[in-house]
Parts: C-alpha cells; sequence; structure tokens
C-alpha cells in the first residue's frame, strides 16, 4: 500500500501536472488518505479475538479485574 501511495505522488507531480493539476491533486490526496485506512485495516481485531480478557501478569491486579468482572469471588 505504501508503495501504491509513492506511486500515486510521484505519477501525480512527474507526469499527470503536466496534463490536469486538479487530476494530480486528486491523486495527492487519494494517496494522503491510503496511509490511515492502511493502519485502520492492519490493526483491527476480529470479532473472536478477546484481548481484553489476557491476563495482564500482575497477580494481584488480575485478581482485582476478574473481581470485578464477576468471574471469581474472593473468599
Amino acid at each position: 500500500m505504501m508503495g501504491s501511495c509513492i506511486a500515486l505522488f510521484v505519477l501525480a507531480w512527474g507526469v499527470v501536472r503536466l496534463w490536469s493539476v486538479p487530476v494530480a491533486v486528486g491523486m495527492c490526496v487519494v494517496a494522503m488518505v491510503i496511509p490511515p485506512v492502511a493502519a485502520m485495516v492492519a490493526n483491527r481485531r476480529g470479532p473472536e479475538d478477546r484481548w481484553w480478557d489476557d491476563p495482564s501478569g500482575d497477580p494481584a491486579s488480575d485478581e482485582w479485574w476478574d473481581e470485578l468482572d464477576g468471574k471469581r469471588h474472593r473468599q
């Protein structure tokens, strides 16, 4: 995706601007939108991915969160 961004920028200002500056600007706008969209797609978690249930490694904290979530009751 990043290669397509660079290609759009280079083609827009190296080639396309000779025929149409508005089209070159439009190509740059498209190239500007691609990296944030790529980051959102790459960092998307699936519906079955329950990352919030992973233990933190701190037993006291994990016990406290489990008690709050109703998983275990303190005795």
